[in-house]
């Protein structure tokens, strides 16, 4: 399994002038790539190679006036731009095919100097290294300060350098992990738990405990007005804007970075602690078109699962999805008896069949974990975890260790 390993980066002022440049030269790249195409098509022409789009758009524009500082940045950097534009039509025609799962994929636009996001690749090709030090030494650029907040746990085949929307700079090291170690680090487990996500409490387990919703959003709203306020009073164009523009952006950075971080650590816990676990496959775009979408928001369910569901195939584990119009809330764990819809403000009932009181989000966490066929599980039966791609987000960058570390 590949995954990345993400952290955080300090350049120098040099160094961020070499890598505005990088930046900037990528995107020249690919949009060059994105209209080459684009007018081929208008022409009805078959479209250019990678090969031929190489050669056109860099090694020849290196030649000409207009684009001679191409030969400024590393070349690797500019190849993988060309295959990021590959990858974006590649991606677009599976989509339109139906190949493609998930929702419809747009065709490539343009990128602009202005975007929030920007990113540059290097491969082995490019002869980057990580130093002694524990610097990151990147071509034409130079050796960069890392804040290492753990050991790499092999050599990386490529590193991205991205700068966000707040100015701040990742490393982000592709990882080829080894499931026999993942295995010694996650021991087999015999309990099985099923969660029921909510808004009231982030998670309510089968066995009783309860993880309470943290609220990022929420907490942090009083402060983002105040910032969002002071944007919008900022002339266009101006320093003091740009300022302002940077400061609300750090304030959502923070928000979303220990949201992710508060995901990481429960998904980790559960997956270290159980070997089976069921969830609810629940309509999160549906829910965001409510009157409950910045709460559906801040919870991240979407974001929890896809780590549930990446660290399940990483060590051994096993993840079951039940459907959505599954009546957890509806039916009495205790005898099985469907005892019809309740409205959300209803947190506990009596069932009208057994007798027995239920706290709602306790009753369907206990229905999620019998639905998805763990309490047989449990008695012996074995499971298999599917396989399912990683996401990019495996590892974060918190604090800096005694002394550097490298591959």
């Amino acid at each position: 399994m590949q995954l990345r390993y993400a952290f955080r980066l300090y350049p120098d002022s040099g160094q961020r002038a070499a890598l505005a440049r990088a930046f900037g030269c990528a995107r020249v790249v690919f949009n060059d790539a994105v209209r080459a195409r684009e007018d081929a098509r208008t022409a009805g022409e078959a479209f250019p190679t990678a090969g031929e789009l190489s050669k056109k758009l860099i090694t020849e524009a290196k030649q000409t006036t207009g684009r001679s500082w191409l030969g400024e940045v590393s070349s690797v950097v500019l190849q993988q731009a060309l295959r990021d534009v590959e990858a974006a039509y590649k991606n677009f025609f599976a989509s339109l095919k139906g190949a493609r799962k998930g929702a419809k994929t747009g065709a490539p636009r343009f990128k602009s100097r202005k975007d929030n996001r920007q990113s540059i690749r290097f491969t082995a090709n490019a002869r980057w290294s990580i130093t002694d030090s524990g610097r990151l030494n990147l071509p034409k650029i130079g050796a960069v300060r890392v804040k290492w907040s753990r050991a790499l746990p092999s050599q990386p085949s490529s590193v991205t350098v991205i700068k966000d929307a707040a100015g701040r700079y990742f490393a982000s090291f592709v990882i080829d992990t080894d499931p026999a170690t993942d295995a010694t680090r996650m021991p087999e487990s015999n309990q099985m738990v099923g969660i029921d996500l909510g808004l009231t409490h982030f998670a309510v387990l089968s066995d009783g405990r309860v993880i309470d919703s943290p609220r990022f959003l929420r907490r942090a709203e009083k402060k983002l007005k105040r910032s969002q306020r002071e944007l919008s009073r900022k002339q266009k164009g101006s320093k003091n804007r740009e300022k302002a523009r940077l400061k609300v952006a750090r304030a959502h950075a923070k928000v979303t970075d220990a949201r992710r971080e508060f995901h990481h650590q429960l998904s980790t816990k559960l997956i270290r602690d159980n070997q089976a676990i069921g969830v609810e496959d629940l309509a999160v775009k549906g829910l965001a078109r409510t009157r409950l979408a910045k709460s559906v928001h801040d919870a991240g369910w979407s974001a929890f699962v896809t780590m549930l569901e990446y660290k399940a195939a990483r060590y051994g584990r096993t993840l079951v999805k039940i459907g959505r119009f599954e009546p957890t809330s509806q039916t009495c764990s205790a005898c099985g008896i469907k005892d019809g819809p309740k409205p959300l403000n209803v947190r506990e009932w009596t069932c009208t069949a057994c007798g027995t009181l239920h706290d709602r989000d306790h009753n369907a966490a206990i229905n999620v974990k019998t639905a998805a066929g763990l309490a047989v599980a449990a008695c012996g039966a074995p499971v298999r975890p599917g396989l399912v791609p990683a996401q990019r987000e495996e590892t974060g960058s918190h604090g800096s260790p005694p002394e550097p570390r490298a591959a």
